[in-house]
């Protein structure tokens, strides 16, 4: 294939694509160049569906290198390592919108990788790598039911923006990723400043508006140079055996969905699948492979049954599997100051997902650093958000944290994010963590509502508490009806069509995220989502608020105290002093005291005695304090010469007091009225260019009556 071109004008900035030049091995390959942003986008798939397996195995990854924005990684090796956050972030957004239009059984496995080669941080390389990804897929020979675009939308002072400069973001109350068809939307992904259900459909109907046209771009160039599709062997449960099981069990495992206890209900459906295992199993096969086939099918067959019960019943019948009603919310329970250690701690209980919730409170340089491609350097702020296996009753690996936690940990502090306070009203470091004690539905939104409560009792200000709730659908695509479902729990979530989280104040949003299993949803379907969580989302608010209505006022005992002055930025060199010397001292005579200072010479002070604060505050003061014309001061003598006295005003400052300036008689020798230690009142009378000072004790005392002045 030779290089073929195109080109594209999308909001008054160019797209071009490259394909047939580079990897040309790959199944799909495309070149994206936004502005001076580079991206490199392929698409493979093995020839053979994956044995052994009841899913779709795609794999997609966003590569970051460094060069692209002129680093060299950190660390060791100075070599790209594991992902950061922002790369596995970003490969789950781009892999969330392309799943579900992969065919229904397709088993062959499909890598996606997104490598990025150079970066201009106004022309978002996220978006240029979505937007690749599906293109390399349809270009391919890769089945794929495609194409799909994403894009980043902005409000600035009233007005929508696609794909926001970096300037532009910075002054916008809706940080928003919307990705889909050109038919319907069917990924979000959304930070917000408390904004209104209203804006911000508007907004998600204005990102929708942008994808129809980069879909119909990508849709000329696959009509160009796209490939025609493979014929590939869906994977699908044989027909005999499915009337068998289901003749056989189908009637007890509808019934067995309609119990309302978690544990009862998968209990009696697990024995009933078992029975169905055991009946499957007890017949003859020709190859141990043929039976083992057999029964993982007997497995998938109940699945399917259970699927579509809770289905029917929502649909038809408008009953959940736990019987409440399409809009209700399950039980609540708000607890705070579980841990007498911690700087705050709450449990936010809602049915059976339970969130235990900390907040720690750290000094400034307890930020955390990043090295990614984006211009965010540190954050002093993080929600971290951890999913032990015990939560759900089972066993499994303990370890570093995985795609989904890091994406709901993400999803947690962009919540929370917005309602932090700012550096000058709270100069902090902030750090909550979600453990997630158990878990039947959204424990992502119950990690929210946790952490709003375990920073009010750590006594962060924040400007308003946030509650999240975790709305679902289930659709019936060929009659078009649907029903949303309010608080979906972990079955209603795993059969159904939408999982969509919406978190927020009172007053309006402060982050979304929308999954999709079906091929979109539409604004009728989006606006009714969000009218429900605003309902929702006002009862938790109201559960949480009686348990602790407002920030406290002060934080924990066990919490570092803090200390803040302004100094002469002239002066952070003194306070510093050689190789660290001094601010050394400083820390190991008050009890190793934490000290921050800023280019600006603004000094923050952390420890958990204020006494010791106040020491160190006074040290740095001596240090940075100038003397002033008109100053008086109790200074000690601590050298005399023939011309006069040096003493010290404070700190590292002296004055000279001259001979002429000790008194209004006539002073001989200064040893016959002063000694080395000798406390005298002085007055500063002259700082020269040089920044000597000059003192007068004289100044102070009162003038001399003429006939004393004779004598």
């Amino acid at each position: 294939m030779m290089k073929q071109v195109f080109q594209f004008d999308f909001c008054g900035r160019g797209i071009t694509v490259e394909t047939g030049e580079i990897a040309k091995q790959a199944d799909g390959a495309v070149i994206i160049r936004y502005g001076d942003t580079v991206t490199i986008s392929t698409a493979c798939a093995s020839n053979q569906a994956k044995e052994g397996i009841d899913f779709f195995p795609l794999t997609v990854s966003f590569e970051e290198k460094l060069y692209s924005v002129g680093k060299i990684p950190g660390g060791f090796l100075r070599r790209e390592g594991r992902p950061s956050e922002h790369a596995t972030l970003t490969a789950r957004m781009i892999d969330r919108p392309i799943r579900p239009l992969f065919a229904e059984g397709f088993r062959n496995e499909v890598q996606v990788v997104n490598t990025v080669l150079s970066v201009d941080q106004d022309y978002s390389p996220e978006m240029a790598a979505m937007f690749g990804a599906s293109l390399a897929l349809c270009i391919s020979d890769i089945p794929f039911n495609g194409p799909i675009a994403g894009v980043k939308v902005a409000r600035v002072n009233g007005t929508l923006i696609a794909n926001p400069t970096v300037s532009q973001q910075e002054q916008s109350d809706i940080d928003l990723t919307v990705a889909g068809t050109k038919y319907a939307l069917n990924m979000v992904e959304a930070g917000a400043k408390e904004v209104s259900e209203e804006d911000m459909l508007e907004a998600l109907m204005f990102g929708h508006e942008q994808i129809k046209k980069l879909c119909e771009f990508q849709e000329s160039v696959v009509q160009a140079c796209g490939k025609e599709k493979r014929e590939v062997e869906l994977y699908s449960v044989d027909e005999q055996l499915d009337k068998e099981v289901r003749s056989g069990f189908e009637k007890a495992i509808r019934e067995a969905v309609s119990i309302k206890e978690k544990l009862e209900r998968y209990g009696k459906i697990d024995e009933l699948t078992e029975q169905a295992v055991a009946m499957i199993e007890a017949k003859e096969y020709d190859s141990e492979k043929d039976k083992n086939e057999a029964i993982k099918q007997t497995r998938e067959i109940c699945r399917g049954i259970e699927a579509d019960e809770v289905r029917r019943l929502i649909i038809e019948d408008k009953i959940r599997p736990d019987g409440r009603k399409i809009d209700e919310i399950r039980p609540l329970n708000s607890q705070v100051d579980l841990l007498p250690r911690v700087h705050g701690s709450a449990l936010f209980t809602r049915g059976e997902t339970q969130v235990l919730s900390t907040t720690t409170l750290g000094a400034l340089n307890d930020n955390q650093i990043i090295d990614d491609l984006t211009v965010v350097e540190s954050k002093r702020f993080m929600h971290h958000y951890n999913f032990p296996p015990y939560c759900v009753g089972e066993t499994g690996r303990m370890g570093t944290p995985g795609r989904r936690e890091i994406g709901h940990g993400a999803l947690g502090e962009r919540a929370l994010a917005q309602v932090i306070p700012s550096l000058e009203e709270f100069p902090y470091t902030i750090r909550t963590v979600a453990d997630v004690m158990e878990s039947n539905g959204s424990s992502s939104q119950a990690s929210i509502c946790a952490g709003t409560m375990s920073l009010m009792a750590a006594g962060v200000p924040i400007k308003a508490p946030v509650a999240g709730i975790a709305m679902g659908l289930i659709m019936n695509d060929e009659t078009g009806q649907y029903t949303v479902l309010t608080d979906i729990q972990g079955m209603e979530d795993h059969f159904g069509d939408m999982d969509f989280k919406v978190a927020g104040t009172t007053n309006g949003i402060t982050a979304l995220q929308m999954d999709i299993k079906t091929t979109g949803i539409t604004r009728e379907i989006f606006e009714e989502a969000l009218q429900q969580a605003h309902k929702a989302r006002l009862e938790i608010l109201e559960n949480m608020l009686a348990c602790i209505p407002e920030p406290r006022k002060t934080v924990s005992q066990y919490a570092p105290k803090i200390g803040m002055m302004q100094i002469n930025p002239d002066k952070i060199k003194d306070v510093i002093g050689p190789g660290g010397k001094m601010i050394n001292e400083i820390i190991a005579q008050c009890d190793d005291v934490k000290i921050d200072i800023d280019d600006d010479g603004k000094v923050v002070i952390y420890h958990m005695n204020q006494e010791t604060i106040d020491k160190a505050k006074d040290m740095i003061y001596g240090i940075v304090r100038e003397a002033k014309v008109g100053d008086v001061y109790a200074a000690k003598v601590v050298r005399i010469e023939k011309f006069g006295a040096f003493v010290n005003l404070f700190g590292n400052t002296d004055g000279l007091l001259h001979v002429s300036k000790i008194s209004h008689n006539r002073v001989e020798k200064v040893e016959d009225v002063l000694s080395v230690g000798d406390i005298i009142d002085v007055k500063v009378m002259e700082i020269d260019n040089k920044g000597r000072i000059n003192v007068s004790a004289k100044a102070l005392l009162p003038k001399l009556k003429k006939e004393d002045a004779a004598q």
